[in-house]
């Protein structure tokens, strides 16, 4: 069996909910290249910078964890015409956590003080101890496998 990889994904904390309820993700307004990245057994973390895209409060937190699960990324209709890209993922019960307590900690983040730069591209693979150090934070027991 691979090892799993560790991935961050970008998305407005009501996006991440809707997702978390509908065990899936989307990652960059639903485009398809992301989710080929992601493999089944990975883990998602997902960081939320507001309440809602392109508005909203401020959030700046880490919102919920997930494994990615077997198949492939597929279309889903919304309605509207957008048809966005998902990948089936079983999320776990956390605690939502500000990344302001995790900053000096994530080895990922080499520039303290413009860390948000990183999440520019709405998904990045991170070291396995940076994903264990906020799902720690996060008060997640065990990430157990399926």
């Amino acid at each position: 069996m691979k090892q799993p990889r560790y991935w961050i994904g970008v998305a407005s904390k009501d996006h991440v909910l809707k997702g978390v309820q509908g065990g899936f993700c989307q990652l960059c307004h639903g485009k398809h290249s992301p989710l080929k990245r992601l493999s089944s057994g990975d883990w998602i973390v997902y960081y939320s910078p507001r309440t809602a895209m392109n508005s909203g409060n401020i959030v700046q937190s880490f919102t919920a964890i997930g494994e990615i699960l077997n198949g492939e990324p597929y279309l889903f209709d919304m309605g509207n015409g957008f048809v966005p890209h998902r990948r089936d993922v079983r999320f776990i019960e956390v605690e939502e956590v500000p990344i302001r307590l995790l900053l000096d900690d994530l080895t990922f983040i080499k520039n303290k003080k413009s860390w948000g730069y990183v999440f520019r591209f709405g998904l990045l693979e991170i070291p396995e101890s940076d994903f264990q150090r906020i799902a720690e934070a996060m008060k997640v027991e065990a990430l157990v496998r399926l």
